[in-house]
């Protein structure tokens, strides 16, 4: 099976997370440096992806929040100013679901995710670019990352919670 070389298209994709902030409201932040590329066939089956953000691009709205979670305190990025993900696993599960399993560095800890993916489909834009788009959802843990800062408010409830909600919209242009 013939394989073809597809790019993130940055300009029309997004890398977001979500955060809960004193249990009560979410917190969404998003990475605008990134970049990434596709192995794949006709059908994104087995694809091979790799993924690179940049933690200094990260942006939650607040100069303030961005400052602190560049710092030690979570992402460090003076020591580790990248993030990255490499797949081990693209699982066809119906016509446009699949499962993304791959590894996970951040803050210089690699650990394995499992990702939902939904395929939107392939489409050529008005210039001949062929373009295919998906939407990647997920879940970590921030603390299994060594990303363990928090604090405590008086009624005993953290500031920020543990779970972080993933979720990627991604457009590819095909490459050859």
């Amino acid at each position: 099976m013939a394989t073809s070389t597809w790019a993130i298209d940055a300009s029309h994709s997004e890398i977001q997370f979500k955060v809960k902030h004193l249990v009560i409201t979410t917190v969404t932040g998003v990475f605008k440096e990134f970049s990434g590329s596709v192995e794949a066939g006709d059908s994104f089956e087995n694809a091979a992806i790799s993924f690179e953000a940049n933690v200094n691009s990260i942006d939650t709205n607040s100069e303030q929040r961005d400052g602190h979670l560049k710092s030690a305190d979570f992402f460090d990025a003076e020591q580790f100013p990248t993030l990255s993900f490499t797949s081990t696993e693209f699982k066809k599960k119906s016509d446009d679901e699949f499962s993304l399993t791959g590894n996970l560095t951040i803050k210089g800890t690699t650990l394995p995710v499992t990702l939902a993916v939904e395929y939107g489909g392939t489409a050529t834009d008005p210039w001949g670019n062929v373009k295919a788009g998906f939407e990647l959802t997920g879940k970590i843990n921030r603390k299994d990352f060594g990303l363990s800062w928090n604090a405590i408010t008086e009624a005993g409830s953290a500031l920020v919670s543990e779970e972080v909600k993933l979720i990627a919209n991604i457009q590819l242009v095909k490459q050859a």
